[in-house]
C-alpha cells in the first residue's frame, strides 16, 4: 500500500521520503489507537475521582454527627475545624473536572 504524497507530508511518513508504507501506516494507526485509549482512561479516572470526592462531601457531615453521637467530642471538634478546608479542596477538584469537561467540548 505504498502511497505517494503530494504537497504536505503525512504524519505517518516517519522517514520523510514522501511515501507511506504499510509498516508506517500500521505504526501510525496503532499510535492513534493508543492515544485514544489513553485519553479514555484519563477521562474515566477523572470521573471516578470526582464521584469519590462528591461521596466524601456527603459522608463528611455524617462522620461529624456520628462522632458527636458516640461521644467523641474531641474528634467532633477536629472534624468540624477541618471542614472548611476540606470542602473548599473537594469543591476545587469537582470544579476542575467540570471545567476541563466543558473546555474540552469547545
Amino acid at each position: 500500500m505504498t502511497e505517494e504524497l503530494k504537497g504536505n507530508d503525512h504524519p505517518a511518513d516517519t522517514n520523510g521520503d514522501g511515501k507511506v508504507t504499510d509498516e508506517e501506516h500500521a505504526m501510525f494507526v496503532e499510535a492513534k489507537r493508543k492515544e485514544l485509549d489513553d485519553q479514555d482512561a484519563m477521562r474515566d479516572a477523572q470521573r471516578k475521582m470526582t464521584w469519590f470526592a462528591l461521596g466524601g462531601l456527603l459522608l463528611y457531615p455524617g462522620a461529624v454527627v456520628i462522632a458527636s453521637l458516640v461521644g467523641l467530642d474531641e474528634a467532633m471538634k477536629t472534624l468540624g475545624s477541618m471542614a472548611p478546608t476540606y470542602f473548599v479542596a473537594v469543591a476545587g477538584i469537582v470544579a476542575a473536572f467540570f471545567g476541563t469537561q466543558n473546555f474540552g467540548k469547545k
